[in-house]
């Protein structure tokens, strides 16, 4: 399989993890600002996870005035595959203490992009590759960048 062949598919598994219920991701996003600060402090405390299991670039992006699809995007870049799905453990288990579930879960199967949706904030990690080809925080560049550290 070519690699545009491989390109699309990941995009087409990416928009049906994004799409999957998206009318009940809608009932399902917070709506007080209580949960909104939770959901904040969620994604700022995967930032620090991130960083602690030694990702690169970690950007959290606050989406709320921009898109309806979450309240915040959290990317980085791992360094290898073994430490990627390590990092994905690691911020299930953190999701799991907070009561918090996944939505979905994509690419965990492949090494180059890994997503975790937990509605209000969604979880991209990249090898670096993926990350300067996808430039997720330049398409969503009006986003303004939350200090997490």
């Amino acid at each position: 399989m070519g690699q545009r062949a491989v390109n699309a598919k990941r995009q087409a598994r990416l928009q049906q993890a994004l799409a999957l219920g998206s009318a009940h991701r809608t009932t399902l996003r917070a709506t007080t600002s209580e949960a909104q600060l939770r959901a904040q402090r969620f994604a700022c405390d995967i930032g620090k996870l991130l960083s602690d299991d030694k990702c690169e670039d970690i950007i959290v992006l606050d989406l709320r005035a921009i898109s309806s699809v979450c309240d915040y995007f959290v990317i980085a870049t791992g360094t290898s595959e073994r430490q990627m799905r390590a990092v994905i453990e690691h911020i299930e288990e953190l999701g799991r203490q907070r009561s918090e579930k996944p939505f979905s879960r994509a690419g965990l199967e492949g090494s180059s992009w890994m997503i975790i949706d937990y509605v209000d904030v969604v979880v991209h990690l990249f090898d670096a590759h993926h990350r300067s080809y996808y430039e997720l925080e330049t398409l969503w560049g009006d986003a303004p960048r939350v200090d997490w550290a």
